[in-house]
Formats: structure tokens, sequence, C-alpha cells
């Protein structure tokens, strides 16, 4: 499954299993009318997890159904039943070995700003709005210290003391703006928790003068969250793509 999302009412992709609880999530709409229509516990497998309020263009997910129900008919009872906010794009048959987070090779994400001097209403769902005058030469400069495998622990709210590897490559990010809009886009073998977000937050605080280029290299090497800058909010982030 090929699936676009507006993420601003949901919590994150991923289904809450703990007793009690009332999250909602896409998975859980989406598994929910699987079940339905196959009669089957239909169970998701996501190629990662988004957080509350994150958008995604083409999140790929896979899951398994002895049912005889048709890819057609499936497809119809998928945008009848589904929330105006969540639509399947593809949905086809894969490889019996197919897993759709074991084998990404790639994600790229978009992180949208808003830069005009008010709020566009068209895109305040999708975009952070920052008033301020920002950088956009500095901070592509300091988005160079970024690029290739690091140790991106300054760059994640994962604990300091989890034992989880905080390496991880990025191939490029590429910063441009168009007519007020400014795009971060981050492409990379994986990314940690927050990562993208606490990335452009750093970002943002370069292009307004608080942080200068070069200090985002000392940022990397520090390896403490304390040393980078907040996390963007996350309705300005959006999976994009995937390479498989």
């Amino acid at each position: 499954m090929v699936i676009q999302y507006d993420g601003t009412k949901y919590n994150g992709w991923q289904k809450q299993n703990q007793k009690g609880s009332t999250a909602v999530t896409i998975q859980g709409k989406i598994e929910n009318v699987l079940s339905k229509i196959t009669g089957e516990d239909i169970s998701l497998i996501g190629c990662g997890r988004t957080d509350s309020g994150v958008h995604a263009e083409n999140y790929v997910a896979n899951f398994s159904t002895n049912c005889n129900v048709t890819l057609d008919d499936m497809n119809k009872y998928l945008v009848e039943y589904l929330p105006k906010d969540i639509s399947i794009k593809e949905l086809k048959i894969a490889k019996e070995r197919f897993h759709s987070r074991y084998n990404v090779k790639s994600k790229t994400y978009t992180y949208k700003i808003d830069n005009n001097n008010y709020i566009n209403v068209f895109t305040r769902d999708f975009a952070y709005h920052v008033n301020n005058d920002l950088d956009l030469e500095k901070m592509k400069e300091s988005a160079k210290y970024l690029v290739g495998t690091h140790d991106f622990r300054s760059f994640t709210s994962l604990k300091s003391n989890s034992d989880k590897s905080t390496v991880r490559t990025i191939n490029y990010i590429n910063i441009n703006k168009n007519n007020g809009l400014i795009e971060v886009e981050v492409n990379g073998n994986g990314f940690l928790l927050n990562m993208v977000r606490i990335i452009v937050g750093t970002l943002i605080s370069v292009g307004e003068g608080n942080i200068n280029p070069e200090d985002m290299e000392n940022i990397l090497n520090e390896k403490s969250k304390e040393k980078s800058s907040n996390k963007a909010p996350a309705k300005g982030l959006t999976l994009k793509e995937l390479e498989y």
C-alpha cells in the first residue's frame, strides 16, 4: 500500500497498544477498515513511525491476507470507509519477502517553513510560520556539515542512556525558497526520533543569526541534545518518498 495522509488530527502512524488507550492513529484507522472487508484480523507493517501531526505523501505499508476479495473491490471499500484525510494511492500484490521497513534504502522528508510576514491560511496546517527573516545562504552552509555518516545523538529526542545506535547517513539536504515558502528536503538511510525536526529547528536558529554556520560541526561532535535547538513543530514535516 502507498498511503497519503494529513496527520493533523492523528497521534502519528503507530497504533497504541496500551490498555485503555484512546489514541487515534493512521495504522489503527486503516487496519480497522481492512479487517472489515477481509473478515480477518489485519496487522499492517509500516515503513516507520511518524510523530503526531506529521504528514505523508507516499507512506508504504504491507499486510498479509487469505481473503478472496479482489484488489479493486478492496480499494473501493477503502475509499468509501476511510476518513477523507487518508488516501490509498496504490494497492498491489507484493513479493512474499517484501517488508516495508526492512527493505527501505533511503527516505526523503520535506519540512516547510512559511517565512511570509503573515500566516498563509492555505498552508497553515502544513508549514511552520516563522516571521523573522531567515538567511538561506547561512542555512545552506550549515547543512553541509550534516551530510555524510555521523553520530546524530545531538539531533534526537532519544534518552541519553539509550543503547540504540545513533549513527545515520544523510545523503543530501536541499534548501529552497519560493514565494515566501522555504522547503528543507532531507534524504538519508534512516532517521532517529525527532531527528529531522531538530535539524530544522537548528537550521532556523542559524537562519535567524542565533547560531553560526560553523557551529553546526561542533553541535554534531558534542553528541548532546542540549547543544542543538528545539525541534520544529510537527505540522511542517512530511514523509515525501522512499527508495526500495
